[in-house]
């Protein structure tokens, strides 16, 4: 793929909206593309005529076979002429009557200050048959998670691991003034390129392995959405999402090796699977050890050893209705690696790394399981953790004492209890936003927490508490360092 008038190209897509598809297929499309179903897409557009956004949305979301005359009214500007020597479109002939058909994906992508058009190759939904083992994937569900994940602070330097269609990249150049994006994949790296060019962003793309592209290099930022997924031998695999390696060692590599190429106070962050044998942090502290990193990793969700077999064999395109016998053997390669190992679970989660400024040994290990809904995007407050937690470390506790603290605006406090009992059974203080933490309270907690309007300082609350006969009310700043740290409290 190349794109040679990528202004053309770029003006002719402005108008092609996400907003601007959903008003044209109706809700009930936009639902069923969510299912990967396309059909009542596809006759909403084409019942639209020769509309340019249905023209588009036909030729390159919905695999509609559309003819040059449409294609050249699609894109009026670039022609179907300057399409088809991209790469973009694959044609019978030049006349207006001559077949056209999409050779890529390519679709809108908005954040809140941009909007891109990102091509990759066809999904399964279009083409029918099993992904090729180069598939290079579009923006899916992990790619958006990285994306919300990711610090925005501004920084000279930073680099995408495994960049595929250049996602990553396109959002570090909003904030990053230089970005470097790598991947194994040659044909990634061509979609990296033309993604960029449309996108009117100056990259810097290489080729290799993980970190052999950049050795020796320093960045501020790192971000990777890394070939995670666990696959034996025997089983169906893809150079997407699989990294050449046995069991999750590719993710404990990276967890070993990323401080590596960090500057002091660089972050890195990367989504990820580990396997769970007995406690899943065990496998997380002996990443860690000896790394000299801060470490924050959030476990997201826990799957057994047969569900995860399960949902990666479906999304290989390998299920029992396509040949049972292949779908038996695929997913007995995946149990006997399992048991064979003694891997009882896979967790998938989120990871964030950090070198100390100068030399300093780490001060953050946070290991933790939190489930449920998110706010996006989180990298705000993933920033104001760690702001948190180096607050923090250089507070003793007569210095927090001295502290006047507020509850954020997102807290809200639920009282629980039977009816004729004099004091609440259960007292929770929920976070609205950031991961939606509810943290059981004691009365002394609770009440603390009630009378931080920024007017008293901790210790003056905490005497008041005392005064009041409220038990345990001094016993309280390990809680308070940890509402701090956590966002509840600022």
């Amino acid at each position: 793929m190349h794109l040679d008038n990528p202004d053309a190209l770029r003006a002719d897509l402005e108008p092609w909206t996400n907003d601007a598809i959903a008003e044209l297929i109706g809700e009930r499309a936009v639902a069923a593309l969510d299912r990967e179903q396309l059909v009542p897409a596809r006759l909403a557009a084409r019942a639209a005529g020769d509309d340019r956004i249905a023209l588009l949305t036909r030729l390159f979301c919905l695999g509609d076979a559309l003819t040059v005359a449409q294609v050249n009214r699609a894109l009026p500007t670039f022609t179907a002429e300057a399409a088809a020597a991209s790469g973009l479109i694959a044609t019978a002939g030049a006349s207006d009557d001559d077949p056209v058909r999409a050779l890529v994906d390519l679709r809108p992508y908005e954040t809140e200050d941009h909007l891109w058009h990102v091509a990759s190759d066809l999904g399964e939904a279009v083409t029918g048959e099993r992904l090729a083992d180069d598939h290079v994937l579009g923006v899916g569900g992990a790619s958006l998670t990285l994306a919300s994940i990711t610090l925005r602070t501004p920084v000279t330097r930073a680099l995408d691991l495994g960049t595929g269609s250049g996602i990553q990249a396109l959002h570090a150049s909003t904030h990053a003034h230089h970005v470097t994006a790598t991947d194994i994949s040659q044909r990634a790296l061509e979609f990296a390129r033309f993604n960029a060019a449309l996108a009117d962003v100056t990259l810097d793309l290489r080729h290799g392995s993980l970190l052999e592209p950049v050795m020796g290099e320093d960045f501020d930022l790192v971000v990777s959405n890394p070939p995670f997924v666990i696959t034996p031998p025997g089983a169906p695999s893809f150079e997407y999402r699989d990294g050449g390696m046995p069991g999750d060692a590719l993710v404990g590599t990276l967890a070993k090796t990323l401080g590596s190429v960090l500057a002091p106070g660089g972050v890195a962050q990367m989504l990820g699977n580990w396997e769970i044998r007995e406690d899943w942090r065990e496998r997380w502290e002996q990443w860690l050890d000896g790394t000299g990193m801060d470490a924050w990793v959030v476990q997201r969700d826990v799957l057994d050893a047969a569900q995860y077999a399960e949902i990666w064999l479906r999304d290989a395109g390998v299920v029992p209705e396509r040949g049972r016998a292949a779908f038996d053997d695929a997913y007995a390669a995946y149990l006997s690696d399992f048991d064979r190992r003694g891997v009882r679970e896979i967790g998938f989660g989120m990871v964030l790394l950090r070198r100390p400024l100068n030399g300093a040994r780490p001060t953050l290990r946070r290991l933790e399981f939190l489930e449920g809904p998110v706010a996006a995007p989180l990298g705000p407050a993933l920033a104001a953790g760690l702001a948190a937690h180096d607050r923090l470390r250089n507070l003793d506790d007569e210095a927090l004492r001295e502290q006047r603290l507020v509850v954020q605006p997102d807290v809200t406090r639920e009282v629980y209890g039977r009816p004729l009992l004099p004091d609440p059974e259960h007292i929770l203080i929920r976070q609205g936003g950031g991961f939606g933490r509810a943290i059981r309270a004691d009365t002394a907690l609770a009440g603390f927490i009630g009378a931080c309007d920024g007017e008293l300082k901790v210790g003056q609350i905490l005497s008041a508490l005392n005064a009041l006969g409220v038990d345990h009310a001094q016993d309280q700043l390990p809680a308070i360092r940890e509402l701090i740290e956590t966002g509840l409290l600022a």
